[in-house]
């Protein structure tokens, strides 16, 4: 059963708890008779969207098994002081808003108490009793949080099952600073074409192959099948590489332009201030700016070639250029690698790492420190590609970034559109 599966499943556990009726409470949950009769209430005085409310559950008593249950509703958390509502609002916030949780346990504050922001809101409303106030801590949140990443974690297996893959993925890595100084790395995998999340890993360093091969293990359990993959795109990590050459050896590995063009920007600065030696003001700043247009020209046009044998070309341009030969050195080693994006069983496979992914990763987890310890900060790597995998881009455009599948969600552009069921019916919040 994969991820959407489980939450349609959950959502109809839901449905049918809420059409309940009065003779459905009357059979007995444990042997199924209905041979029983009403054994007292108690009244619970849960946190909702609207304010805190007493509500009285009824319990029942079966005679042939001497057993008792209680009535239960879909919005109540069994055992909680606050209802299903406000978890879904607080980790909803926390994930889509991307705040921290002090900011999101204040603002769900606000709303459920009509206090705190409350009164900048409605300035004319008089701030609440202290018997009426709110109290949800920062701790709270941060706990439901690691409830829906062990959810995550333990859903992992078969998470994707039956999602089509393009067989075109883009891995990278995010380091993290924990607690007492500790350092560990998220390693991501991501379909280059649908935009897919495979379950995350964190591991202790990039340069061993083995966090590479628990990040592709992680994968093949969740649903992956290895004998789909054609092509791998990173940013050059020796033990991607070396892991891909050992255990993976059909697939392409494609390296970043991004990061090639960055190891050649040191080179580039160089050549730009030798050509303004000797010259000051504006003349020394016209000289730098036609050497970097100059030798930009020739790197792109090796890097953007339709295929390796124009690239050659473009490279002996570079290499006979004055002030190119060192770049030459550079990029030559790297010119097939940057093109297996060109390959006819290649299409599709992205030029670049998927260091989009953590912009929005980054919002959340003020780079790691929230998480303290490397199984928290995994679960919430697991709770982050969950939201993401569910959650559609943006429909509009904007005037400096633009999606690719406006209003579309990951798994809806790989052909499993989710429908009716949120990443939070999928982790059973």
């Amino acid at each position: 059963m994969n991820i959407i599966e489980r939450g349609r499943a959950f959502l109809q556990h839901l449905r049918e708890v809420a059409g309940r009726t009065a003779w459905d409470w009357r059979r007995c949950p444990r042997c199924g008779d209905t041979l029983t009769c009403k054994w007292g209430r108690y009244a619970r005085q849960p946190w909702t969207l609207t304010g805190r409310q007493t509500v009285w559950v009824q319990r029942h008593r079966c005679e042939p098994c001497r057993s008792t249950y209680s009535e239960h509703a879909p919005w109540l958390v069994r055992g909680g002081w606050y209802a299903r509502e406000v978890r879904r609002l607080a980790i909803d916030q926390w994930q889509h808003g991307g705040s921290s949780v002090r900011r999101v346990a204040e603002c769900v504050r606000s709303l459920l108490g009509r206090q705190e922001r409350w009164v900048l809101w409605r300035p004319l409303d008089a701030p609440p009793a202290a018997a009426a106030r709110c109290y949800l801590s920062p701790s709270t949140v941060e706990r439901w949080l690691d409830q829906a990443g062990r959810e995550a974690r333990r859903t992992a297996v078969d998470q994707l099952h039956g999602v089509p893959t393009s067989g075109q993925l883009a891995t990278d890595g995010l380091w993290a600073r924990l607690r007492g100084g500790t350092k560990r790395v998220v390693l991501l995998l991501v379909d280059s074409v649908s935009g897919v999340v495979w379950p995350p890993v964190v591991v202790e360093g990039e340069e061993a192959p083995r966090g590479w091969q628990r990040l592709f293990l992680r994968a093949w359990v969740a649903g992956l099948n290895r004998d789909d993959l054609w092509g791998v795109t990173s940013d050059g990590a020796p033990g991607l590489a070396r892991y891909l050459r050992e255990r993976l050896a059909w697939v392409n590995h494609q390296r970043c332009v991004f990061h090639l063009w960055r190891n050649l920007a040191g080179e580039l600065a160089a050549q730009a201030a030798a050509a303004a030696t000797g010259l000051t003001g504006r003349a020394a700043a016209r000289a730098r700016q036609g050497v970097r247009r100059e030798l930009r020209a020739l790197v792109r046009a090796v890097l953007d070639a339709a295929n390796e044998a124009e690239a050659q070309v473009a490279l002996e341009r570079l290499r006979a250029d004055p002030r190119g030969g060192a770049l030459a050195v550079a990029l030559a080693e790297h010119v097939p690698a940057a093109l297996v994006h060109r390959r006819p069983y290649n299409q599709g496979l992205a030029r670049v790492s998927p260091e989009w992914c953590w912009r929005d990763f980054r919002l959340r987890l003020s780079h790691g420190r929230n998480h303290g310890e490397p199984a928290r900060l995994e679960r919430a790597a697991l709770l982050w590609g969950v939201y993401r995998n569910f959650t559609p881009a943006q429909e509009r455009s904007e005037r400096k970034r633009r999606y690719r599948h406006p209003g579309q969600s990951p798994l809806a552009v790989a052909g499993f559109p989710p429908g009716e069921v949120s990443y939070l019916d999928a982790l059973a919040v």
